[in-house]
């Protein structure tokens, strides 16, 4: 990419690190990471052959795959979630909804999004988050025939189940973000494993708020579902299945401290201590998909994006036909829905 310059400047949703320049990093609680504890995902090409994509997300427990979707659907989408958004007063004002700005002269609780205990007070903004969910272009989105049939082919099923509650979420600058989690907490109810696919709506720097992947962690997550398995056999089903029950923390989370909770990880029994342990971020395009299965240790960065772009994505939850899913999700989100 040609250097930024004031003379020829880049649109915010173009804009992107090189890759040599890993940028400062840091959670919602904690200070910034130490250099030699973060990394760069490896980026998949989506000319790649389907066998060598199945080996990376064997070895890795993830793949980053480069232009699933045509970039000009995604930003379409980006655009008409801010115009849905534009009455909050979310977006400074004079810029674009595709772009997806943030009004830094506002306070980020004010606007938070879905998928933690932030929800903004005002109810007018939290039916908004709802309504984005049933958004018909949102609806096609999750429909779109690239995502789809990519799926079922690195899959190798015969058909596909999205499961219905997507969380279309938004992170803006300095608001809290996602924190430490694996996906297997919330979808307990389910026998089947399941395929994760978290989607940009957008260009997201690392410093942008996306998702950091512990790396090699799913034997971490394994294990730290089989210790809750044990430890929870008291407990009533109802309590078994839920992602908030007493072992976790208040909303489900592993931590919001990504520095103490990889301290911690480190020198508990949880996986191969062998393994190296950094923190995987990416530089991320209008297009790219990740997918990662469901014991992937994983987490929002902070946003401090420079340009005050908002981030916004979509975690989907993929099952194969026919298999035994989490009934509990087969719903729209909804801000009181316990899950």
């Amino acid at each position: 990419m040609a250097a930024v310059t004031r003379a020829a400047p880049v649109p915010a949703h173009e804009l992107v690190y090189e890759p040599h320049q890993l940028p400062k990093l840091r959670s919602n609680y904690g200070g910034h990471l130490e250099a030699d504890s973060v990394g760069w995902m490896k980026e998949t090409p989506i000319e790649t052959p389907l066998d060598e994509m199945r080996k990376r997300f064997s070895k890795d427990g993830y793949v980053f795959i480069k232009n699933v979707l045509p970039r000009e659907d995604v930003l379409n989408m980006r655009e008409a979630y801010f115009k849905h958004l534009e009455s909050t007063g979310i977006l400074k004002p004079g810029t674009s909804p595709r772009d997806g700005i943030f009004n830094d002269g506002d306070d980020p609780i004010m606007h938070a999004g879905v998928g933690g205990t932030d929800l903004p007070e005002a109810m007018d903004r939290v039916n908004k988050l709802e309504q984005a969910h049933h958004m018909p272009l949102y609806l096609a989105f999750l429909e779109h025939p690239k995502l789809r049939t990519f799926v079922k082919d690195f899959m190798g099923w015969s058909k596909d189940v999205l499961i219905t509650r997507t969380m279309l979420r938004h992170n803006v600058p300095n608001g809290l973000s996602t924190g430490i989690h694996y996906d297997r907490i919330f979808l307990r109810a389910g026998e089947a494993e399941f395929l994760t696919a978290w989607v940009p709506i957008g260009d997201c720097t690392a410093a942008g708020g996306g998702l950091m992947y512990l790396e090699h962690s799913d034997d971490i997550g394994k294990d730290m579902e089989a210790d809750f398995m044990k430890r929870s056999e008291q407990f009533t089903p109802e309590e078994r299945i839920s992602g908030f029950n007493t072992n976790m923390a208040r909303d489900g989370q592993l931590s919001h401290d990504v520095k103490t909770f990889t301290a911690d990880v480190l020198a508990g029994s949880f996986g191969d201590e062998s393994k190296q342990r950094r923190w995987l971020v990416g530089n991320y395009e209008a297009g790219d998909v990740v997918f990662h299965n469901p014991y992937l240790i994983h987490g929002a960065v902070k946003n401090e994006d420079p340009l005050g772009r908002i981030r916004l994505s979509t975690d989907l939850r993929f099952y194969e036909d026919g298999a035994p899913l989490d009934k509990r999700w087969m719903r729209f989100w909804a801000p009181d829905d316990g899950l």
